[in-house]
Protein backbone atom coordinates (compact mmCIF):
# COMPACT_ATOMS: atom_id res chain seq x y z
CA UNK A 1 0.00 0.00 0.00
CA UNK A 2 2.86 2.32 1.08
CA UNK A 3 3.44 2.97 -3.22
CA UNK A 4 0.26 3.88 -3.67
CA UNK A 5 0.50 6.47 -1.11
CA UNK A 6 3.11 7.96 -3.02
CA UNK A 7 1.31 8.80 -6.03
CA UNK A 8 1.61 12.17 -7.54
CA UNK A 9 -1.48 13.04 -9.08
CA UNK A 10 0.33 15.75 -10.92
CA UNK A 11 3.21 14.14 -12.66
CA UNK A 12 3.20 14.32 -16.17
CA UNK A 13 3.95 11.11 -17.86
CA UNK A 14 6.22 12.43 -20.51
CA UNK A 15 8.67 13.03 -17.74
CA UNK A 16 9.52 9.62 -17.87
CA UNK A 17 8.28 8.20 -21.72
CA UNK A 18 11.65 8.78 -24.43
CA UNK A 19 11.53 11.52 -26.87
CA UNK A 20 8.58 10.82 -29.69
CA UNK A 21 6.88 7.71 -27.94
CA UNK A 22 3.63 7.40 -26.34
CA UNK A 23 2.99 7.52 -22.39
CA UNK A 24 0.77 4.86 -23.10
CA UNK A 25 3.15 2.21 -23.74
CA UNK A 26 5.93 3.79 -22.61
CA UNK A 27 6.17 5.43 -18.99
CA UNK A 28 6.71 3.18 -16.59
CA UNK A 29 5.46 5.75 -14.09
CA UNK A 30 2.10 5.44 -15.51
CA UNK A 31 1.95 1.80 -15.50
CA UNK A 32 2.77 1.36 -12.13
CA UNK A 33 -0.09 4.05 -11.15
CA UNK A 34 -2.49 1.94 -13.43
CA UNK A 35 -1.48 -1.14 -11.22
CA UNK A 36 -2.08 0.73 -7.59
CA UNK A 37 -5.45 2.59 -8.11
CA UNK A 38 -7.19 -0.12 -10.22
CA UNK A 39 -6.08 -3.18 -8.13
CA UNK A 40 -8.37 -3.32 -5.38
CA UNK A 41 -11.48 -5.33 -4.63
CA UNK A 42 -14.49 -5.67 -7.31
CA UNK A 43 -18.22 -4.75 -6.38
CA UNK A 44 -19.12 -8.58 -4.98
CA UNK A 45 -15.87 -8.64 -3.29
CA UNK A 46 -13.51 -10.29 -5.67
CA UNK A 47 -9.80 -9.30 -5.69
CA UNK A 48 -8.94 -7.11 -9.09
CA UNK A 49 -5.11 -7.57 -8.97
CA UNK A 50 -3.30 -6.58 -11.88
CA UNK A 51 -0.26 -7.72 -12.61
CA UNK A 52 3.17 -6.48 -14.84
CA UNK A 53 5.98 -8.24 -16.42
CA UNK A 54 9.35 -6.65 -17.08
CA UNK A 55 8.95 -6.38 -20.68
CA UNK A 56 6.43 -3.67 -21.98
CA UNK A 57 4.08 -6.28 -23.50
CA UNK A 58 1.79 -7.03 -21.75
CA UNK A 59 1.00 -4.09 -20.29
CA UNK A 60 -1.34 -5.17 -17.06
CA UNK A 61 -2.89 -8.63 -16.64
CA UNK A 62 -5.36 -9.94 -14.56
CA UNK A 63 -5.95 -13.39 -14.07
CA UNK A 64 -8.41 -15.33 -12.30
CA UNK A 65 -11.29 -18.08 -12.25
CA UNK A 66 -9.69 -19.41 -15.62
CA UNK A 67 -10.25 -15.96 -16.88
CA UNK A 68 -6.82 -13.98 -18.64
CA UNK A 69 -7.58 -10.49 -19.89
CA UNK A 70 -4.66 -8.31 -20.89
CA UNK A 71 -5.17 -4.51 -20.24
CA UNK A 72 -3.52 -1.29 -21.87
CA UNK A 73 -3.45 2.18 -21.00
CA UNK A 74 -5.69 4.81 -23.47
CA UNK A 75 -5.67 8.65 -23.09
CA UNK A 76 -9.03 9.61 -22.57
CA UNK A 77 -8.70 13.68 -22.35
CA UNK A 78 -8.19 14.15 -26.12
CA UNK A 79 -7.10 17.71 -27.75
CA UNK A 80 -8.25 16.06 -31.36
CA UNK A 81 -4.84 18.45 -32.24
CA UNK A 82 -4.68 16.65 -35.71
CA UNK A 83 -8.26 16.36 -36.69
CA UNK A 84 -9.29 19.42 -35.46
CA UNK A 85 -5.41 21.33 -36.22
CA UNK A 86 -7.28 24.21 -38.06
CA UNK A 87 -8.90 25.47 -34.94
CA UNK A 88 -6.17 23.52 -32.15
CA UNK A 89 -3.06 25.98 -33.96
CA UNK A 90 -5.54 29.41 -33.56
CA UNK A 91 -5.02 28.82 -29.72
CA UNK A 92 -1.70 30.06 -27.92
CA UNK A 93 0.68 27.79 -26.97
CA UNK A 94 -0.20 28.83 -23.34
CA UNK A 95 -3.66 27.63 -23.36
CA UNK A 96 -2.36 23.95 -25.44
CA UNK A 97 0.31 23.42 -23.16
CA UNK A 98 -1.42 23.40 -20.01
CA UNK A 99 -4.41 21.47 -21.78
CA UNK A 100 -1.71 19.12 -21.86
CA UNK A 101 0.13 19.46 -18.97
CA UNK A 102 -3.69 18.31 -17.08
CA UNK A 103 -4.55 15.83 -19.23
CA UNK A 104 -1.24 13.81 -19.50
CA UNK A 105 -1.31 12.77 -15.47
CA UNK A 106 -3.54 10.42 -13.98
CA UNK A 107 -7.17 11.59 -14.65
CA UNK A 108 -6.73 11.50 -17.60
CA UNK A 109 -5.87 8.05 -18.57
CA UNK A 110 -7.87 4.62 -18.17
CA UNK A 111 -6.93 1.15 -19.41
CA UNK A 112 -9.25 -1.11 -21.55
CA UNK A 113 -8.97 -4.74 -22.89
CA UNK A 114 -6.10 -5.61 -25.86
CA UNK A 115 -6.78 -7.51 -28.70
CA UNK A 116 -7.61 -7.09 -32.21
CA UNK A 117 -10.17 -4.21 -32.95
CA UNK A 118 -9.76 -3.11 -29.37
CA UNK A 119 -11.97 -0.34 -27.49
CA UNK A 120 -8.87 1.88 -27.85
CA UNK A 121 -8.55 1.39 -31.09
CA UNK A 122 -12.54 1.25 -32.26
CA UNK A 123 -13.81 4.61 -30.43
CA UNK A 124 -10.78 6.63 -31.84
CA UNK A 125 -11.38 5.39 -35.41
CA UNK A 126 -15.55 5.38 -35.44
CA UNK A 127 -16.88 8.57 -37.28
CA UNK A 128 -19.87 8.80 -34.71
CA UNK A 129 -17.19 8.49 -31.40
CA UNK A 130 -14.07 10.14 -32.73
CA UNK A 131 -12.01 9.56 -29.61
CA UNK A 132 -14.50 11.43 -27.14
CA UNK A 133 -14.59 10.12 -23.55
CA UNK A 134 -18.21 11.38 -23.49
CA UNK A 135 -19.56 9.44 -25.56
CA UNK A 136 -17.57 6.38 -24.98
CA UNK A 137 -19.02 6.62 -21.41
CA UNK A 138 -22.54 6.81 -22.44
CA UNK A 139 -21.79 3.76 -24.82
CA UNK A 140 -20.51 1.99 -21.89
CA UNK A 141 -23.42 2.95 -20.09
CA UNK A 142 -25.36 1.57 -22.70
CA UNK A 143 -23.90 -1.96 -22.58
CA UNK A 144 -24.35 -2.47 -19.26
CA UNK A 145 -28.13 -1.57 -20.05
CA UNK A 146 -28.23 -3.39 -22.63
CA UNK A 147 -28.98 -0.45 -25.16
CA UNK A 148 -27.09 -0.11 -28.79
CA UNK A 149 -23.99 2.42 -29.56
CA UNK A 150 -21.79 2.51 -32.47
CA UNK A 151 -19.22 0.74 -29.73
CA UNK A 152 -21.90 -2.00 -29.25
CA UNK A 153 -20.39 -5.02 -31.28
CA UNK A 154 -16.59 -3.96 -29.60
CA UNK A 155 -17.89 -3.80 -25.90
CA UNK A 156 -19.33 -7.23 -26.36
CA UNK A 157 -16.10 -8.80 -27.46
CA UNK A 158 -14.55 -7.34 -23.66
CA UNK A 159 -18.03 -8.58 -21.97
CA UNK A 160 -16.07 -10.64 -19.85
CA UNK A 161 -14.29 -7.81 -18.38
CA UNK A 162 -16.97 -4.99 -18.05
CA UNK A 163 -19.05 -7.89 -16.45
CA UNK A 164 -16.54 -8.25 -13.66
CA UNK A 165 -18.06 -4.83 -12.65
CA UNK A 166 -21.40 -5.72 -12.30
CA UNK A 167 -23.21 -2.93 -13.16
CA UNK A 168 -22.18 0.63 -15.06
CA UNK A 169 -22.15 2.24 -11.46
CA UNK A 170 -20.01 -0.35 -10.44
CA UNK A 171 -17.44 0.27 -13.31
CA UNK A 172 -17.77 3.59 -12.72
CA UNK A 173 -16.99 3.65 -9.11
CA UNK A 174 -14.00 1.28 -9.61
CA UNK A 175 -12.14 3.77 -11.64
CA UNK A 176 -13.35 7.10 -10.52
CA UNK A 177 -15.53 7.96 -13.25
CA UNK A 178 -18.30 9.49 -11.59
CA UNK A 179 -17.23 13.36 -12.31
CA UNK A 180 -18.50 12.62 -15.80
CA UNK A 181 -21.81 11.61 -14.68
CA UNK A 182 -24.57 14.49 -13.56
CA UNK A 183 -26.68 14.33 -10.27
CA UNK A 184 -29.06 11.71 -12.25
CA UNK A 185 -26.26 9.61 -13.11
CA UNK A 186 -26.51 10.39 -17.05
CA UNK A 187 -23.28 11.47 -19.15
CA UNK A 188 -22.35 15.02 -18.81
CA UNK A 189 -21.95 15.64 -22.66
CA UNK A 190 -19.57 18.32 -23.79
CA UNK A 191 -21.76 18.95 -26.85
CA UNK A 192 -25.22 18.65 -27.79
CA UNK A 193 -26.11 14.93 -28.12
CA UNK A 194 -28.60 13.59 -30.35
CA UNK A 195 -28.89 9.45 -29.76
CA UNK A 196 -24.85 9.45 -31.71
CA UNK A 197 -26.30 11.74 -34.31
CA UNK A 198 -25.16 14.88 -33.90
CA UNK A 199 -22.08 16.36 -35.14
CA UNK A 200 -19.58 15.02 -33.06
CA UNK A 201 -16.26 17.47 -33.05
CA UNK A 202 -16.54 21.12 -32.42
CA UNK A 203 -16.91 23.47 -36.13
CA UNK A 204 -15.73 26.45 -34.60
CA UNK A 205 -12.97 28.24 -32.41
CA UNK A 206 -15.47 29.71 -29.99
CA UNK A 207 -17.40 25.93 -29.53
CA UNK A 208 -13.49 24.15 -29.54
CA UNK A 209 -12.60 26.44 -26.72
CA UNK A 210 -15.34 26.48 -24.73
CA UNK A 211 -15.08 22.63 -25.27
CA UNK A 212 -11.48 22.28 -24.03
CA UNK A 213 -12.36 24.24 -20.83
CA UNK A 214 -14.98 21.85 -19.90
CA UNK A 215 -12.94 18.43 -20.44
CA UNK A 216 -10.22 20.22 -18.30
CA UNK A 217 -13.15 20.87 -15.76
CA UNK A 218 -14.06 17.32 -15.67
CA UNK A 219 -10.46 15.97 -15.46
CA UNK A 220 -9.58 18.30 -12.75
CA UNK A 221 -12.75 16.55 -10.71
CA UNK A 222 -11.50 13.21 -11.33
CA UNK A 223 -8.39 14.38 -10.41
CA UNK A 224 -9.50 14.93 -6.66
CA UNK A 225 -11.61 12.26 -6.68
CA UNK A 226 -8.51 10.16 -7.37
CA UNK A 227 -6.55 12.43 -4.80
CA UNK A 228 -9.50 11.66 -2.54
CA UNK A 229 -9.15 7.90 -3.11
CA UNK A 230 -5.66 7.57 -2.59
CA UNK A 231 -6.18 9.43 1.21
CA UNK A 232 -9.02 7.24 2.30
CA UNK A 233 -7.10 3.37 1.11
CA UNK A 234 -3.85 4.90 2.44
CA UNK A 235 -5.76 6.36 6.00
CA UNK A 236 -6.57 2.65 6.50
CA UNK A 237 -3.59 1.47 5.74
Amino acid sequence: MGDLCEIDVDYNFFDDTPAGKDPDSYSPTLRRYHQLLWSKPLPDGRPFELHTARALSPYLVYEADGTRIVLGSDTIATRHRRKLSHLYAQLSDEVNDAFLQRSYTICGFIVFPVSQGSLNQNRGTHPRIQDRWDLTLEAIRRFYEGGTSPLATTLERHADFFELFGSFTGYVDHFLLGDFLDEHGAVRFLLPFDNFESPVLPSDLSTYARYRLDNLELFEGRRLSILSEITRRCAVD
